[in-house]
């Protein structure tokens, strides 16, 4: 009988040592899988964004294929002008300054 609990209790021993095993397995892969999602969120950014900046330069290359595009260009990076072309500088319009309107006394001694 005393024999017969002891086998019963390595048994429980051993398995209970497994299940600690499993467990620890099965949180490990869990560990792993919400470092794989992240990590598959983040590349899933990145891809949308390259795919925006892949547009931004596609739509750039397309406006540099024409004449007026590389003349724009030209003249956004160097500044230049064509020939007989004059600079026009818009002034924004002057605030008018309005003297304040007197008060009585002094419009009654205005005239001295």
């Amino acid at each position: 009988m005393r024999a017969k609990q002891w086998r019963q209790g390595i048994v429980i021993g051993v398995l209970l040592l497994i299940i600690f095993w499993l467990v620890s397995l099965i949180w490990g892969l869990f560990g792993k899988a919400q470092i794989a999602v992240s990590e598959a969120t983040d590349a899933k950014r990145q891809y949308e964004e390259l795919e925006e900046r892949r547009t931004a330069l596609a739509a750039d290359l397309a406006a540099l294929a024409t004449a007026r595009g590389q003349d724009a260009a030209i003249r956004t990076a160097f500044g230049v002008a064509r020939p007989g072309e004059e600079v026009i500088v818009v002034v924004p319009p002057s605030v008018a300054t309005t003297a304040p309107p007197l008060s009585w006394w002094r419009k009654l001694f205005s005239w001295w």
